[in-house]
């Protein structure tokens, strides 16, 4: 969501980022340590289980999609970290509006699966 930082500005979109660890400790690259939205630390995971984000199996983690990611990632000059922290735990995306009603809710099934932005920045626009 960072690459369209402006764009979630400009639609008055406020982004929060929740981790269950901070990211001092798992060295996350640069780009996203640059991101200038706030994150909260939520260690005993409440938040990802209350919306169902829960551990992805081997083959969410291993499959054929994940080393496609590594290696686009890897051509492009990216390094490839080795995680400190939880692999297992899924990721997800939720959009919810100023009176609480969720509009989006994106269980990732691996480190591959993301949201397009775009796709996230077109759903609030036509809302608006």
């Amino acid at each position: 969501m960072w690459q369209r930082e402006k764009e979630l500005e400009k639609l008055n979109v406020k982004v929060i980022v929740i981790t269950f660890e901070s990211f001092k400790s798992v060295g996350l690259p640069v780009a996203e340590e640059e991101m200038n939205f706030p994150y909260y630390v939520d260690e005993q995971r409440q938040l990802y289980r209350y919306y169902g984000i829960l551990k992805a199996g081997f083959w969410d983690l291993w499959g054929p999609r994940t080393w496609l990611l590594y290696l686009s990632l890897l051509l492009k000059g990216r390094k490839i970290l080795k995680s400190q922290s939880d692999i297992q735990q899924r990721g997800g995306n939720v959009l919810i509006d100023p009176s609480g009603i969720v509009h989006y809710h994106h269980i990732s099934t691996g480190p591959a699966d993301r949201p397009n932005p775009a796709l996230i920045c077109k759903m609030v626009g036509s809302s608006s």
